[in-house]
């Protein structure tokens, strides 16, 4: 897929107005920072993944910094959830809901950048991961949490899943965009039974922790 193409640019920016979102609302429940603090936090949660991504292709100066319309996203993102943030009664559930979302949706536009750019399908799955789970990682280390990557088994998995899922259905010749849909809902689902059911990765023999 061309990454100039609409479908593209829909997915990023979708899945930057969720993480953008998810940072602010975890500013506010979480942090309980002002209001800069609570759209820097959305900023870098939307943001990061592709930052990092697009470092790591050597696509620079990365999207955030080549189109105007990701920092806007981000921002109107982070004070959306600023401004009706604290008219919601219970805050846990649309942060855990929109992080699903913006963990779908940047693992598949995460790695079908990777394929446009003509890197590997094992690299593209990857590269959709980081995408993925860099923005959320970045959140909670600017808050003092240890990393959802870390402490959650089913965070980063269901990123690569979807990934794999979008990568395989471009190597058997299906169009993107139900390649794209489909990766993105097998992310969206496995991370929410996860949550729901509180699955994680197993754990080093007799430890008792999360992996």
């Amino acid at each position: 897929m061309d990454t100039t193409s609409p479908m593209f640019l829909v997915l990023d920016l979708t899945g930057t107005f969720a993480f953008a979102l998810n940072g602010a609302l975890t500013a506010i429940r979480v942090a309980r920072l002002d209001i800069v603090g609570v759209i820097t936090l959305g900023m870098f949660t939307a943001l990061g993944g592709g930052m990092i991504r697009d470092v790591m292709l050597g696509a620079l100066p990365p999207a955030t910094f080549s189109d105007w319309r990701y920092l806007a996203v981000a921002a109107i993102g982070g004070l959306v959830a600023f401004v009706a943030g604290r008219h919601l009664d219970r805050l846990a559930k649309p942060i855990l809901v929109l992080d699903a979302a913006g963990l779908s949706l940047f693992a598949v536009s995460g790695a079908l950048k990777g394929l446009d750019l003509g890197v590997g399908s094992a690299q593209a799955v990857i590269l959709g991961a980081i995408t993925a789970v860099g923005g959320g990682t970045l959140r909670d280390v600017l808050i003092r949490e240890i990393p959802a990557v870390l402490s959650s088994g089913l965070y980063a998995i269901p990123a690569l899943v979807g990934a794999f899922v979008l990568v395989a259905g471009d190597q058997l010749g299906v169009a993107d965009l139900p390649a794209a849909i489909t990766g993105a809902v097998v992310c969206f689902v496995i991370r929410m039974i996860g949550v729901r059911f509180g699955i994680d990765a197993p754990s080093p023999p007799g430890t008792g922790q999360r992996a």
